[in-house]
């Protein structure tokens, strides 16, 4: 620990001394002894200033790679944005609280798994107008899905989310695309 320069000292002592104690506690008994005022230097008689040499940035530490929401190659997103693909199962949060359509979305995400779909249907609402008087009496349930699916227990099963067609729900419903289970040696889910 290297020691306060009299001028830092000195500002520390202008701090301390402005500080107040939190309602229920004791001040120090003892008071932190001031640092000595700073010795006028004449000009001439000025130290040259030691030069630091430079040194090399911390090495960071290896990244985990996550998983990009771009998990998909090009003729999946162009089937989903055109609307050729069916989904197998939907979720419908209209009329839910935030904490029961967490729930809702959970379960439903638990059993699109356990049958095997691939693509899901979550019917969200639409969400507010840019226009819309703040803040949104609607739309919050569609704020926090993404939240919701990266925090998920099943989020490593989700390979890509993306806008639905209209079709199928536009701005108001989103599609989650699901990973194929992986099997093991002997052919069996895991």
């Amino acid at each position: 620990m290297r020691r306060l320069a009299p001028e830092e000292a000195a500002l520390w002592q202008k701090v301390i001394a402005t500080v107040k104690p939190m309602t229920g506690r004791k001040a120090p008994s003892k008071p932190v002894a001031a640092a000595p005022a700073p010795k006028p230097v004449h000009p001439a008689s000025k130290p040259t200033p030691k030069v630091m040499k430079p040194v090399a940035p911390p090495v960071p530490a290896p990244r985990t790679v996550a998983r990009s929401s771009n998990t998909l190659d090009g003729s999946w997103d162009r089937q989903l944005s055109r609307g050729l693909v069916s989904p197998e199962s939907a979720i419908d949060l209209h009329g839910h609280s935030l904490a029961s359509a967490y729930d809702r979305l959970d379960r439903g995400l638990e059993q699109a798994i356990a049958q095997g779909d691939r693509v899901l249907l979550l019917v969200t609402g639409k969400p507010p107008r840019p226009e819309s008087e703040r803040p949104h009496a609607r739309g919050a349930i569609r704020a926090a899905v993404g939240d919701w699916l990266a925090s998920s227990r099943h989020a490593g099963r989700i390979a890509a989310v993306r806008n639905a067609h209209p079709r199928h729900g536009g701005n108001g419903a989103l599609y989650i695309v699901l990973r194929r289970p992986i099997l093991s040696n002997r052919g069996e889910k895991s």
